[in-house]
């Protein structure tokens, strides 16, 4: 860690180290792609993720204490985030290898603190009337966790921050639909009370896990929108750095892979909560690898342009 960007002491080094287990612990496909990336962009890509996972796991992880007390720590989140920025260090565990990524790699501050608001909206909103609705929701928990990783990943045109946003709502979307039955026991339904209107599926069937031609038309819906969002920002990775562009694409086709397995189920969310298997992520990761050592040999070996 010598060789990183921040300076080298024991709170920087014990900083992102926590940030890499807990990377390493909640998204074991994210942080085997992260292993491959530069040194500089894998340290900083843990601290992103740190950041985002443990903002998200402050509602998320069951825990006794109340709307208001959890709302106190989210509140108190964004403060240290603010003042961190301002002084570019914290002794929050996870806001300080944030902010120090976060100045080094110039993330707007309006990022992590709409992940924040995406946070806090999770916890007070249970029901979405319509999609443009969901979309908020969508961009502010994963939408600028693109934008944020644009920033970290390098990019060669300032239309690579579109494409971003749209994968990160596609990932969403992805998320949704793989985690109906599971929200929906917690009290939560992310599907837009206007599409479940539309394909005449009720929400007390939604309850009751009744899958009948009415669910099936719904869910084969919501997965071609999905797919829609996935091939509209792959059109944007190759915007990136050519060295980062391996774990987009691998990201990308993981998660497309879960969209393949609820088709598989006869697009069925009560069967099951689906999964993309090791070997096939390993598959596709190293597979995006050895097309990055290509192009990067290819690309040095293009002559100079005069």
């Amino acid at each position: 860690m010598s060789r990183l960007y921040f300076k080298s002491t024991k709170l920087n080094q014990t900083a992102f180290e926590y940030a890499k287990q807990l990377t390493a612990h909640h998204a074991k496909s994210f942080y085997l792609s992260a292993r491959f990336l530069p040194s500089e962009k894998r340290w900083a890509t843990y601290a992103l993720y740190g950041f985002c996972r443990y903002a998200d796991n402050l509602i998320d992880v069951p825990r006794d204490r109340s709307t208001n007390e959890l709302l106190s720590e989210l509140h108190y989140l964004q403060s240290e985030l603010v003042t961190g920025y301002r002084t570019g260090e914290s002794q929050h565990p996870i806001v300080h290898p944030f902010v120090l990524t976060a100045k080094k790699f110039k993330i707007p501050i309006e990022y992590p603190l709409d992940l924040i608001k995406g946070v806090e909206m999770d916890l007070q909103k249970t029901r979405y009337v319509t999609f443009d609705d969901l979309y908020i929701f969508c961009y502010r928990v994963a939408g600028v966790v693109g934008l944020m990783m644009t920033h970290l990943l390098g990019y060669r045109d300032k239309s690579a921050f579109i494409y971003a946003e749209k994968l990160g709502v596609a990932m969403q979307l992805t998320n949704i639909l793989r985690d109906i039955k599971e929200d929906k026991d917690m009290g939560r339904i992310y599907l837009p009370q206007e599409d479940l209107n539309t394909f005449g599926v009720t929400e007390r069937q939604l309850l009751n896990e009744q899958f009948d031609k009415n669910f099936y038309d719904m869910m084969n819906f919501q997965v071609n929108r999905a797919t829609e969002y996935y091939m509209e920002a792959n059109k944007g990775i190759p915007l990136l750095a050519t060295d980062s562009q391996f774990a987009i694409y691998s990201a990308s086709k993981i998660y497309g892979g879960i969209l393949t397995k609820i088709i598989s189920q006869n697009f069925n969310p009560f069967m099951g909560r689906v999964y993309v298997p090791g070997f096939r992520k390993f598959g596709i990761l190293f597979s995006e690898i050895l097309k990055t050592k290509i192009m990067t040999m290819q690309e040095r070996l293009l002559p100079a342009s005069s």
